[in-house]
């Protein structure tokens, strides 16, 4: 017998050639998908890195030789070019660093040597020096710029305060003073009497004066705040809070800084930028925050927070516009805390030893040090000091709360802002309309995917299964679109009657389903038994449009005439467009994809096992349970994974039908707001680089790891399933 010899025929091989190709294109795609998704988390991930890294600092970008005898004060332009020093004899110089000399470019003298010195917070840039006599004068050194054809030419000035008035008072010599600029000049003095003693000028020009009647025989320090509003009289460790009321300051309490610990004995204090908190430095190293809270109707100066420095402390910088300050200590390292998210953002041995005193720019890149030979510019790359772990996800005490709260506040009107990033109410509120969607289509989906799967007549489900998998097809802003401005305010109205059908619809099913049971048996038969649905919905739609009807009465019979002044008295807040609304518009775009899947796992079942399960005796309930559905479970289990997926992702709905109010409540009756629905809204207005716009990424971020972790879990449940089920 001869042996079949292989062919590989041109057919054969056109095939063979084809198979490969198919198969190279469809691993190809694959492959491209998976690469797609790590070069998507890999772009996240490098936009987000920047955000936890620590500052940098350059020191002696530039130098100058210069010996200055007892400087006082000192400032640097934005492009840390040019600076200038004051000094205890009273003079200002101002130099170039860009072209050094052994002469500053201008010098000029403010006062007479040996007096009274004082300045306001560094965002403003005011000083002024005061005679004993009461004499005062406040200017501000301007580093401006004469534009030439060929470069800029350093032209420094001096801005002199006009002052309708001085702090003389006739034969008591001036010890100590401190000022305000904003909007009017107040000026506030110690005076050898011990008597504490401010003036300033009212709205109509009217010079008013008024004396703390109280003497202080040992006064450190005084502080007033650039509103002029209040006044800090430091006397070692006690501290006077002091409040304009209409003509007068009232001494509103008296503080012990130092709480009770004389190890904790304070050596200065300094106004954060803003000036609603203060910064008081101890003997022992200890730096700690204190602001007002508010406190069963009372404001009191309370300690929030404290860092724990090295008791070699020299002197703190505050920065100029955020919530951070500088430390210097005698070795020469420098260190960078921001308060709020308590975060060390710099520690470096910048310097040799400390130098004498340092200023900051207004832009905050560079630093100043005045040394005993030189002044040295250090060049600071601090970008994002408010972001860390704890302020993305802890509670944080910001200024002008009562307690500890999570926040979510990138804008507002105030120069002293501080932008609020943490990222707890809008997870919360993703997690929130996720859930409220999940609650309101999951069982409606399953259970009408078991029933068109199992129940209904083939005939019906051709044209029931189609329908609802094309509702998925329906742009979501349309829904969005509709649930805002139709659906919300209808909800609004008729919200006695809404929350009614949730209970009586349910109840009427079971109601109506009892009722055709019990009629006669040739009256039922006539329908096919997958028909049913085409029976109860018209019943259904009669029941709603009858609650609806009667709302007002509804209403008037329980909420005595009005569900949300009833509410409101219950301490229940209700928004127009909230949960409720989010809950049923997101469900209704989640339904269909849920529905599809699951639905395709019931009839996917074999027949052969329900077939088997009837013919040994059980119903069709019994199959339905103990064969089908533990069958079908791994489909219908990744048929809700996947719609939680798409509600947690979801953006145009949770953007047009909620208040996109970022707080944390479960009330159903509240708004809330997502991080899709952040990104969405607020990425246009991000500076691009900022904290803002990194922080939205980090949104994006956790949204894709969420989805991966939401369908990692469902295919390793999914395949639990499977290998638990597989013997059926």
């Amino acid at each position: 017998m001869a042996q079949a010899q292989f062919s590989l025929r041109e057919r054969d091989r056109k095939r063979l050639i084809k198979d490969r190709l198919v198969r190279f294109a469809v691993s190809a795609g694959g492959v491209g998908v998976l690469a797609a998704l790590v070069l998507i988390f890999v772009y996240l991930a490098i936009m987000v890195l920047p955000l936890f890294s620590d500052a940098k600092i350059t020191p002696n970008v530039r130098t100058l030789p210069v010996t200055i005898a007892q400087p006082i004060a000192a400032g640097v332009d934005e492009y840390g070019e040019n600076a200038y020093v004051i000094s205890q004899s009273g003079m200002i110089d101002f130099w170039s660093l860009i072209e050094p000399s052994d002469t500053p470019v201008l010098t000029e003298k403010l006062s007479e040597p040996n007096a009274l010195f004082a300045q306001s917070v560094s965002a403003l840039g005011w000083f002024a020096f005061a005679e004993p006599a009461g004499q005062v004068r406040i200017v501000k050194p301007r580093m401006d710029f004469v534009l030439s054809e060929e470069h800029r030419k350093f032209s420094p000035n001096l801005l002199d305060r006009s002052l309708p008035f001085d702090l003389a008072v006739p034969d008591v010599s001036l010890k100590q003073f401190a000022f305000s600029t904003e909007p009017n000049v107040t000026l506030v003095g110690w005076y050898q009497d011990g008597r504490v003693r401010a003036r300033w000028s009212d709205e109509s020009g009217q010079v008013i004066t008024y004396a703390f009647p109280q003497p202080i025989e040992k006064l450190d320090q005084i502080l007033v705040t650039p509103d002029g509003q209040t006044i800090y009289l430091r006397s070692g460790s006690e501290l006077v809070v002091a409040k304009k009321v209409r003509q007068r300051f009232v001494v509103r309490e008296v503080v012990d800084l130092s709480q009770g610990k004389p190890e904790h004995s304070v050596t200065d204090i300094d106004l954060l930028s803003g000036a609603y908190s203060l910064l008081v430095t101890h003997h022992d190293g200890l730096v700690s925050q204190w602001f007002d809270v508010l406190k069963d109707g009372q404001r009191s100066l309370t300690d929030i927070r404290q860092f724990q420095l090295a008791s070699e402390l020299q002197f703190l910088l505050p920065d100029t516009y955020r919530k951070g300050f500088y430390s210097f200590y005698i070795n020469g390292t420098v260190q960078s805390h921001y308060t709020t998210s308590e975060k060390l953002v710099l520690f470096n041995r910048a310097y040799q030893k400390a130098p004498k005193l340092a200023a900051m720019s207004h832009n905050e890149l560079y630093v100043l040090a005045v040394q005993e030979n030189k002044l040295s510019i250090a060049a600071v790359d601090n970008p994002y000091p408010e972001i860390s772990p704890s302020s993305l996800w802890n509670k944080v005490w910001y200024e002008g709360y009562p307690e500890p709260e999570f926040v979510w506040q990138t804008t507002s009107a105030s120069d002293e802002f501080e932008a609020k990033f943490s990222l707890v109410p809008i997870a919360f509120g993703t997690l929130k309309a996720a859930a409220f969607a999940m609650l309101f289509a999951v069982p409606i989906a399953v259970f009408g995917a078991i029933y068109t799967a199992y129940f209904m007549t083939p005939k019906m489900r051709r044209v029931v299964k189609p329908s609802i998998e094309l509702m998925e097809a329906l742009p979501t802003v349309i829904i969005g679109f509709l649930a805002g401005l139709w659906f919300a305010p209808m909800v609004e109205t008729h919200l006695a009657a809404i929350v009614a059908l949730m209970l009586f619809l349910p109840i009427s099913t079971v109601m109506i389903g009892g009722i055709w049971h019990a009629l006669p048996a040739h009256w039922t038969g006539r329908f096919s038994n997958g028909l049913h649905a085409a029976i109860l919905m018209p019943a259904l739609v009669i029941i709603s449009v009858i609650v609806l009807a009667q709302s007002g009465n509804i209403e008037s019979w329980f909420f005595n005439g009005d569900v949300r002044v009833f509410l409101a008295e219950q301490g229940i807040d209700y928004d127009q467009r909230n949960a409720l609304v989010v809950g049923f518009a997101m469900g209704f775009a989640v339904i269909p994809t849920i529905f599809t899947i699951a639905e395709d796992a019931i009839f996917s079942v074999p027949k052969h096992l329900s077939d088997g399960s009837l013919a040994l005796g059980a119903t069709q309930w019994q199959t339905l349970i103990h064969v089908v559905l533990l069958t079908a479970s791994p489909g219908i289990f990744s048929a809700i994974m996947m719609g939680l997926g798409r509600a947690v992702g979801e953006t145009m709905i949770v953007l047009m039908a909620t208040g996109n109010t970022p707080i944390m409540d479960w009330n159903i009756l509240e708004g809330m707001r997502t991080l899709s629905a952040t990104i969405a809204v607020e990425m246009p207005e991000s500076e691009v680089g900022s904290s803002h716009y990194r922080i939205l990424f980090l949104a994006a971020l956790l949204l894709l790891i969420f989805t991966f972790a939401v369908n990692s879990v469902a295919e390793w449940v999914r395949q639990r399933l499977r290998e638990k089920y597989r013997s059926l």
